[in-house]
């Protein structure tokens, strides 16, 4: 677990220099620019890798994700995915608790964790679930040992739809930590789903799912959590924002580590528009929906403004079978975790945002979001979750290079000119170039509270 990476591009901080990263006892021992000395060069107990001018990057925290296990087995589990994210660059994950059983309880939520230490190639934590009726298991979660408590302010799996205004205040007021929200407002999107079912049938088309699941019911659910949260003073997370119009309740007059009200946007939402569900369909079904390309537009100016402070997946698989039936038998979600950082990329090669953005809204700002301990960063220190990538090696989405457990992607026959060659977890290099080490599996997240 002792390497000496030299000849690397370090993206780190808002700089890019060429230098070196020194990993020991799976840490970070060393970072400068330039050449190591002749002494750091002959150490025996050093593995070397020449980067070759690749790109050293933190490795990537995805702050949302659905990795199925338990009871859903069928579309993924936390091996095969956490081994798909960490191709495509990511060191870390935070997991929902729309499971089966719903993660309601500590003990099910330890269940979880138990689960990952013996499967997962990358670090984890895992949300505790938010139902009407579980506030007392809520309030006995540790700070220190999970990411956030989630809260389904639209429909989800089992009983974890908490459209309860009592509940949702005793959350927002008692949370003992940060509360993330699905925020889509009920009672809107029924109304709508009656209004088309009874217009199309069950044959409707699946470019109708954005005003089903319209900018409406999204600012509605998204404004009610805000305003709860600064009557509570809650630590508020709002996931995958879908729309220009929510972006305006955000601020970036403070620095992200003063906000007590953060927000994220989610590759498909920059990727995609509605233009794109007469190509794609139903596998481009998620919730929030994709919306228009102004929509789209507005996403990314407030992601570049630093209103939007973080970048993640809501990775989703279903099976290839769920995501062909009609639209409202179709589930929505996605698989991304393999596929997202490479996307991101492909922006910066397009010149829409920069390198050191990149960076800073998928590896730093989700580890100060969440008040991860020593990762998202390239310190001397820090646990080394490290990715190199290659910004000049094209490659294609193919099913054949797919590693998802669902086996297909909403991204095949997409050409990315940058690949991930390269991922460190804990300073084992987890990842090179096809190949995997699993002999030892990833870390448990702490986070400073």
């Amino acid at each position: 677990m002792n390497y000496l990476i030299t000849n690397a591009n370090i993206v780190n901080e808002g700089k890019v220099f060429n230098g070196f990263v020194r990993i020991k006892d799976g840490m970070i021992d060393r970072v400068a620019e330039g050449k190591p000395s002749t002494r750091e060069n002959s150490e025996s107990s050093f593995t070397r890798i020449d980067a070759g001018g690749k790109y050293l990057l933190p490795g990537v925290i995805d702050d949302q994700v659905h990795f199925r296990e338990p009871g859903l087995t069928h579309k993924a589990d936390i091996y095969t995915e956490s081994k798909a994210a960490a191709a495509g660059g990511i060191t870390s994950f935070m997991e929902m608790p729309n499971t089966v059983p719903n993660v309601l309880t500590q003990e099910l939520l330890e269940q979880k964790y138990r689960l990952a230490a013996e499967k997962s190639l990358t670090n984890y934590s895992f949300y505790m679930g938010a139902s009407n009726d579980n506030l007392d298991e809520i309030v006995k979660t540790d700070p220190g040992n999970v990411c956030g408590v989630k809260v389904f302010m639209g429909s989800s799996t089992g009983n974890m739809l908490v459209d309860n205004p009592d509940t949702l205040r005793a959350i927002f007021g008692e949370s003992p930590l940060l509360v993330a929200v699905h925020a889509e407002d009920e009672t809107i999107i029924r109304a709508n789903t009656r209004n088309y079912r009874d217009k199309f049938g069950d044959g409707m088309p699946v470019k109708y799912h954005p005003e089903i699941r319209s900018a409406e019911a999204c600012y509605r659910s998204s404004s009610l959590a805000v305003e709860l949260a600064h009557k509570y003073g809650t630590r508020l997370h709002i996931l995958h924002l879908s729309t220009a119009r929510e972006t305006k309740l955000f601020t970036n007059d403070i620095p992200l580590k003063e906000k007590k009200i953060t927000a994220e946007v989610c590759v498909h939402h920059l990727w995609f528009s509605d233009s794109d569900y007469e190509r794609k369909g139903t596998f481009i079904k998620w919730n929030p929906a994709v919306k228009t390309a102004a929509d789209r537009d507005g996403l990314w100016q407030a992601l570049l403004d630093d209103r939007l402070d973080v970048i993640a997946t809501d990775h989703a698989p279903h099976t290839l079978a769920e995501k062909q039936n009609g639209y409202f038998a179709a589930p929505s979600g996605g698989p991304m975790v393999q596929h997202s950082l490479t996307a991101m990329l492909e922006f910066y090669q397009k010149g829409i945002i920069s390198l050191d953005t990149v960076v800073r809204k998928m590896c730093h700002a989700p580890a100060d979001c969440f008040n991860i301990d020593r990762r998202g960063y390239i310190r001397p220190g820090y646990f080394a979750d490290l990715v190199l990538v290659d910004l000049k090696n094209p490659w294609t989405v193919e099913k054949s290079n797919i590693l998802y457990k669902c086996g297909w992607s909403p991204m095949e026959g997409q050409q990315f000119n940058s690949k991930v060659t390269h991922t460190f977890v804990n300073g084992r290099l987890v990842y090179h170039d096809g190949t995997f080490d699993e002999s030892v599996k990833g870390q448990r997240l702490k986070f400073i509270r």
